[in-house]
């Protein structure tokens, strides 16, 4: 297996040295709407429901010049003994340990009650500044309630209104005033050589400035992306997807080689998207866990429904989509629905048949070990619209397969960003012969030249005889014809059509 190592890299580079901050607080007091105002975002999933949050949700905010990482958690109900409650908990404790401040944040319209004092003692027991955020204070006779909360103990008492953005700015200031600011990088020696070579080195005047050659002005100068070939880009979001409880949470903890999202038996336990930065061969990925997408008839609770059109925006802003399918279940029309949309909208597709394990070396069942030849000839003809994604066997749960995973999305969202000139393509539709293509004699079109318009995912514009849209067998005749000669492997081809009558007609 491929070797690689997990970073807990933040979403801006550079982050991973900021101060973090730690919402806790009991469900449902309002921790999520203080997370989404302060980081400028609809991130964390909010609504009336009790427990809606449950995995670690990260972020970034800034307050007068500083800055600072801020991670909601879970609704906290320490010592209770339901499985979901305590991996909550569990989540909300690796934050507790990793935060530099707390902000506890209660609810003014309920009472004090013995899970607040418990709470309460675990977070002054680990010794960090703790602020207590007395939330949905909404006037002055709110305000008077929010003085009962000093029975707690915590001296720094706010009273906040999230909804509203009240009181927010003071809790803010409190906070920055009892983190230190962090201290600047000491310079390596080469780095200190390198500054001392500088302040020695002679400013050039404007006369020896032009004596410069230009190669090495233009050297100097040149952009650093490239117009052709692969477009190089810092790190490849991928959205892990599918139906729920297909193993997709225990692939982001097998990949990443945490517990950072939260695994169970029960369908639909990923509500919020959680996502963990992997740095493999030198490239870096971003793997988001969503939650499982199902038909709207099947989601009852308001936080389901909004996980679900969440997991939908995650996958738009995916550069890759892991599909994952139950191997015990088989290929499904959910299944296919699912790879639609990721098709559909222009994503990258590896196809992963998850807990492969089940049905062949660690079958129960009696029956014989499932055969991968016929598993894959059935999972194509279901999902045809995806022949160009690869299919993975693997084990989540037994870290089987991994290797292959990283090695294909590295591979998949190069292919992505591959970009042909015009050259190459207009010399490669010399070769081809469209006599071949199975296109009604009305349907055809002549093409004089062709371009790639775009990458991610290719995009290419057709200069033809005719106004008229292409045909399916004609547009999946030309597209065979570019993978053959060019790969794209993993990614859809997309095709726009331009035709010379019609340049006329406008001009």
């Amino acid at each position: 297996m491929a070797k690689y190592r997990r970073s807990g890299l933040p979403i801006k580079s550079g982050a991973e040295a900021l101060p973090l901050v730690a919402i806790v607080g009991r469900p449902n007091v309002g921790k999520s709407t203080l997370f989404n105002r302060l980081t400028k975002s609809r991130r964390s999933i909010v609504g009336d429901e009790s427990g809606i949050t449950r995995d670690r949700i990260y972020g970034e905010y800034d307050w007068a010049g500083r800055q600072f990482r801020l991670v909601d958690t879970g609704g906290i109900v320490p010592d209770d003994p339901e499985l979901m409650p305590t991996a909550i908990y569990a989540q909300a404790k690796v934050a507790l340990k990793e935060a530099d401040a707390l902000v506890l944040v209660v609810d003014a319209r309920t009472e004090l009650a013995s899970p607040d004092y418990d709470l309460v003692k675990l977070l002054i027991r680990g010794g960090k500044p703790v602020f207590l955020a007395v939330n949905k204070v909404e006037g002055d006779a709110m305000a008077a309630a929010a003085e009962n909360f000093r029975q707690l103990g915590i001296r720094n008492v706010f009273p906040i209104s999230s909804e509203h953005g009240l009181g927010i700015g003071d809790l803010l200031d409190a906070i920055s005033e009892a983190i230190p600011a962090p201290a600047e990088p000491a310079l390596t020696e080469d780095e200190a050589l390198a500054a001392q070579e500088a302040e020695a080195a002679p400013d050039l005047d404007a006369a020896e400035a032009e004596n410069i050659p230009a190669e090495a002005a233009d050297q100097e100068l040149r952009p650093l992306h490239r117009t052709h070939g692969e477009f190089e880009q810092h790190e490849t979001s991928v959205a892990i997807i599918g139906r729920p409880n297909v193993g997709k949470s225990t692939l982001l903890n097998a990949l990443t080689g945490t517990s950072r999202a939260i695994v169970s038996p029960i369908p639909g336990t990923t509500r919020d998207a959680v996502d963990e930065v992997v740095e493999f061969e030198g490239s870096q990925f971003r793997f988001v866990d969503t939650a499982g997408i199902r038909r709207k008839g099947k989601t009852h609770l308001m936080a389901e429904k909004m996980s679900v059109v969440m997991a939908r925006r995650h996958l738009e802003a995916a550069d890759v989509a892991l599909l994952v399918i139950d191997a015990t279940d088989g290929v499904t029309a959910a299944d296919a629905t699912i790879g639609g949309y990721a098709h559909e909208s222009g994503r990258s597709v590896i196809i992963l048949v998850n807990k492969w394990d089940a049905v062949t070396t660690g079958r129960t069942d009696g029956k014989p070990p499932a055969d991968r030849e016929i598993f894959e000839k059935q999972l194509r003809t279901v999902l045809k619209y995806l022949h160009y994604a690869p299919v993975i066997f693997l084990s989540a749960l037994e870290g089987t397969g991994l290797g292959r995973v990283l090695n294909e999305v590295k591979a998949v969202a190069a292919e992505r960003r591959k970009r042909v000139s015009t050259g190459q393509m207009n010399r490669f539709l010399e070769r081809i012969d469209f006599q071949r293509a199975p296109v009604p004699m009305a349907k055809r079109i002549r093409i004089f030249y062709m371009t790639q318009a775009a990458v991610a995912p290719p995009t290419f514009i057709l200069f033809t005889d005719r106004d008229i849209k292409l045909h399916f067998s004609f547009e999946r005749f030309l597209e065979n014809q570019i993978r053959e000669a060019f790969g794209f492997k993993g990614t859809p081809i997309w095709f726009k059509v331009r035709a010379r009558n019609a340049e006329k007609k406008d001009g």
